[in-house]
C-alpha cells in the first residue's frame, strides 16, 4: 500500500472534524506532564470539544481551501488542535484557563466562526462567557426589575396595613 494510501484516511478525519466547526483552535503542547495532558483532555471532551494531535503536514493538506488555511503559518513544532462544533469560545475558553496552570501550553491561533485569530485574539475570545452564563446572565436581567416591582407592592401592602 503506498504512503499517501495511509495518510489519507487522517487528512480526511482532520477535514471532517473541521467542517462546520464553530471554532478550531491550535496549540503548542509540549512540556505538558502525562497527567496535564489527561485532565485537559477529559475537560475538553466533557464540554463537547475534539482534542487531537495530528502530524504538521496531514493538518495543512487538510486546511487547504478551508478557513483554517490562514492557521497554517503557525504549524511548526508539535501542535494539536481543539475544535468545537456547538461552542464557539468553549476551546479557547478552556485552554486558556488550562495555560494559566500549565504554562507550557501555548494557544498560537485559532478560527473563530470563520475568522482568524492570532494568540491575543484567543485570548480575549477566551474570555467571553459561555453560551449558559451568557443566558443566565440575560434571564436574570430581566428577571430583576420584576422582582424589585413585587417588592415594592408588598412593601406598600405592608405599610398599608399597618396604618
Amino acid at each position: 500500500m503506498a504512503k499517501i494510501e495511509l495518510k489519507k484516511p487522517v487528512v480526511e478525519e482532520i477535514s471532517a472534524n473541521i467542517e462546520g466547526a464553530q471554532s478550531v483552535v491550535l496549540v503548542q503542547y509540549c512540556g505538558l506532564t502525562v497527567e496535564q495532558d489527561t485532565r485537559l483532555r477529559k475537560e475538553l471532551r466533557d464540554n463537547g470539544v475534539v482534542y487531537k494531535v495530528y502530524k504538521n503536514t496531514m493538518m495543512n493538506f487538510a486546511f487547504k481551501g478551508t478557513d483554517c488555511e490562514s492557521l497554517a503559518p503557525q504549524l511548526e513544532g508539535p501542535n494539536a488542535i481543539a475544535i468545537s462544533k456547538t461552542d464557539a469560545t468553549a476551546p479557547a475558553r478552556i485552554l486558556a484557563k488550562f495555560g494559566k496552570e500549565a504554562p507550557a501550553l501555548e494557544i498560537k491561533g485559532g478560527i473563530v466562526e470563520g475568522t482568524y485569530y492570532d494568540a491575543a485574539g484567543m485570548a480575549e475570545i477566551a474570555k467571553v462567557p459561555s453560551r449558559e452564563e451568557l443566558l443566565g446572565k440575560l434571564l436574570g436581567s430581566i428577571q430583576s426589575p420584576i422582582t424589585n416591582f413585587a417588592r415594592v407592592l408588598n412593601q406598600i401592602a405592608e405599610s398599608k396595613a399597618e396604618a
